[in-house]
This record gives structure tokens, C-alpha cells and sequence, in this order.
């Protein structure tokens, strides 16, 4: 029995360096990440989706691109005989997570209240949340689902908004598109830390689509290139939020999973909400009750996982 005990202590004390760089690299991701939707707004108030988009993307391919570029003789080659499903899912993991998630957040922001629609968008861990009610086997079950059941009803009370008893006050398309992206990064969230490719492997081909796509996208919309200012903050869009953002959570992810990572990327909505209120924004106080519930649900499920992981 002590020798049992032993050992769990010996794996724990082995674990914990691994646990606090996973902790560090989901702190810079939540950092980057919380003023994704600030310096969004400021750009979407003189330029159109798509250029933001497309610089956006140009930022993150050139970060994933030096960071693959530096570990490169450091990873594994994919398997000869790999199967085309081994070879493709991880590409559909990047470009969901990465390509669906930021247009369609981007799309909601341009579309209704940027602090609604950042509310709306963050609603990613409670869905993580119900998948692993639906197809896991949490330690409380009850708990869990209470918590995000409580999430879901905060996210009502921002779309009723209180604006004389109406509802959807912003664009039904931009709370359709904050919910398409809270689902893909919930999808990228539960796969990426079972998938074996290395983060900036997965990412790099799908940030190049996401240029592709939105340069196209940005000679429909017959975009010009803006300021040097406004070029340099939609730049830092993509090397900070989006490139190094998803480049640190992902590590994290493989790392250490959902467990005390969890809890410090539930700070996320805290972080952006407080930083667009300062800048100006403002909640009716039915969407200030709706969003206490989806962050404090957020928090108690990012505890909820981190407790089971301890426990296990």
C-alpha cells in the first residue's frame, strides 16, 4: 500500500513540470484571446469583414509558418501506409477549429453588438461540457450539466437583451454565426489533444486556406489596403489571437487535456467582456445577469474538470 502510494506521489511530482508549462501556455493563449474582440471592434468600424479576415490570416500563416520552420527537423513524418482518414482528419480538426471559428465569430461581430456576440461566441466550454455528459463518464454528471444548463440560460438572457421585452435585438445571422463558432472551437477543443500531429502542423495548412479564402473574399468585397496603423493592429490579429492564441492552446491541450487548463481558459469571456466595457460597450441589465451566468458556469465547469482529472 505505501509503495502504491509512493509511486502516485513519484508520477505526480514527475507530472507537475509538464502541468505548469501547460498552464503557462493556456495563460498566454487566454491573454492573446482576450483582446481578440477590442481590437476586432476597432477594426470593423472602417473596414469590411473580409479584409480584417484576410489579414488576420496572413498574420497567423507567417507565425505558424517561423514556428514551423524552427521545429521542423524536430518532428515525426507521417506514417508511409497512413490511412486517408489518419492523413485527413487532422486537417478537417485545423480548419474547423481555426477557419470556422474565426470567420464565423468575425461574422457575428460585424453583425450585432460586439459584446454580445464575444458572450455568445465563449459559449464553447459548455459545449465541451455537454459532450462529456453525452458520450463520457464525468465524476458528477449533475453537477456538470446543471452548470452548463445554467450557461445556456445566461446565453437566453443576452439574446432576449431586455430591450422592451424583444427579442433578437442584433442580427439573427450574427447569433446563428457566434454559435457556428462556439461549436467548431468546442469541436477543435475536444480533438486537438488526441490527435498525434504537432499544433503548428495542423494549423499552418489551414491558416493558408483561410488567406485563400478570404483574399477572394476581399476582391468581391473590392477591399483596399488600409493605413499602416489599422494594417499593423489587423496583423497583431492574426500573430497574437489567432497564431500564437491557437498555437498555445493547443499545446496546452496535449499537454495536460481539460483539466486545470480548463479553468484558466474559462477566464477568457471575463477578460474580453471587462476590456469592451471599458472601451465603451454596454450591457441592459437582463444581458449583465445573462453574462455573470455564462461566466460563472464557464468557471464551475472548468473547476468540475479540473477536480475529476485530479481525482482520477
Amino acid at each position: 500500500m505505501v509503495e502504491r502510494q509512493e509511486g502516485s506521489l513519484s508520477r505526480a511530482a514527475q507530472n507537475q513540470p509538464g502541468s505548469r508549462l501547460a498552464l503557462a501556455f493556456a495563460a498566454g493563449a487566454v491573454a492573446l484571446w482576450a483582446t481578440n474582440a477590442l481590437v476586432g471592434k476597432a477594426l470593423l468600424a472602417s473596414h469590411p469583414v473580409s479584409l480584417v479576415q484576410c489579414l488576420q490570416f496572413c498574420g497567423a500563416t507567417m507565425v505558424f509558418a517561423l514556428i514551423r520552420l524552427i521545429g521542423a527537423a524536430r518532428q515525426p513524418a507521417m506514417p508511409r501506409h497512413a490511412g486517408l482518414v489518419a492523413v485527413l482528419a487532422p486537417f478537417v480538426v485545423g480548419f474547423v477549429g481555426l477557419v470556422g471559428t474565426m470567420i464565423l465569430q468575425y461574422v457575428a461581430f460585424a453583425s450585432m453588438s460586439v459584446i454580445e456576440a464575444n458572450l455568445v461566441a465563449y459559449t464553447w466550454p459548455l459545449m465541451v461540457a455537454a459532450a462529456v455528459i453525452a458520450f463520457e463518464s464525468p465524476q458528477r454528471p449533475t453537477v456538470l450539466g446543471l452548470a452548463a444548463a445554467l450557461g445556456f440560460a445566461g446565453v437566453v438572457l443576452v439574446i432576449s437583451g431586455g430591450r422592451d421585452h424583444s427579442w433578437f435585438q442584433g442580427n439573427l445571422v450574427g447569433y446563428l454565426a457566434a454559435f457556428g463558432s462556439a461549436l467548431c472551437m468546442a469541436f477543435y477543443s475536444i480533438l486537438v489533444g488526441r490527435l498525434a500531429m504537432s499544433a503548428d502542423r495542423l494549423l499552418l495548412p489551414s491558416s493558408l486556406i483561410g488567406v485563400a479564402v478570404t483574399l477572394l473574399w476581399c476582391v468581391h468585397d473590392g477591399a483596399t489596403l488600409p493605413a499602416a496603423a489599422d494594417l499593423a493592429l489587423g496583423l497583431y490579429l492574426g500573430a497574437g489571437p489567432m497564431g500564437l492564441g491557437y498555437y498555445f492552446w493547443s499545446r496546452a491541450l496535449k499537454l495536460e487535456g481539460h483539466g486545470k487548463v480548463a479553468v484558466v481558459a474559462y477566464l477568457t469571456p471575463i477578460a474580453s467582456t471587462l476590456l469592451l466595457i471599458f472601451s465603451g460597450e454596454r450591457l441592459t441589465m437582463t444581458a449583465v445577469a445573462g453574462a455573470v451566468l455564462v461566466i460563472g458556469s464557464c468557471i464551475a465547469v472548468g473547476v468540475e474538470h479540473s477536480e475529476a482529472e485530479n481525482h482520477v
